[in-house]
């Protein structure tokens, strides 16, 4: 007599075994079709998030690289055993600078998207502020706002310019 695990396990081995011999015999343009199919909805993907890419998360790529290798050199450095303490300290602060630097930026950019409700890209470099905007005005009293809003977060005189992009 058969019980009810033999019965279970010759079911789905059946099961199987029709299902096999299904895909064995299907015709090969089938699968063919269903390839090209994927391909064709993964290029649209592709596609589709190239474009969505937008030139200020370019700009934003490019200089994280950049940053990301000064960081690296100087964490680089700041392991070597040949420098004495003071040069180590230097680098320290360098690696701290360039930090407080970065969070400087992006709390510019907030700032901009909340009083403007614009996309921006701030670039930082000593006493230069770079700012890219994309909006569809391009006129001088946004630009002075702009550069208002970021001059009353220093004490010191910076250089500001506000760039716009379509």
């Amino acid at each position: 007599m058969i019980n009810k695990q033999n019965l279970w396990f010759l079911t789905l081995f059946s099961l199987i075994l029709v299902l096999s011999v299904y895909y064995i015999t299907m015709p090969n343009d089938l699968l063919t079709k269903a390839q090209e199919e994927n391909v064709e909805e993964k290029d649209k993907k592709v596609k589709e998030t190239v474009e969505e890419v937008s030139s200020l998360t370019a700009m934003r790529v490019s200089l994280e690289e950049e940053r990301q290798d000064k960081m690296d050199d100087l964490q680089e450095q700041l392991t070597s055993d040949t420098i004495g303490s003071e040069e180590k300290n230097n680098l320290y602060e360098q690696l701290k600078y360039l930090n407080t630097l970065q969070s400087r930026e992006e709390e510019l950019e907030k700032a901009i998207k909340k009083e403007f409700k614009l996309d921006s890209f701030v670039k930082i470099d000593n006493n230069t502020v770079s700012v890219v905007c994309v909006s569809k005005e391009h006129n001088n009293p946004l630009a002075n706002n702009i550069m208002r809003l970021i001059q009353s977060s220093y004490e010191d005189k910076m250089y500001i310019t506000v760039k716009f992009q379509k």
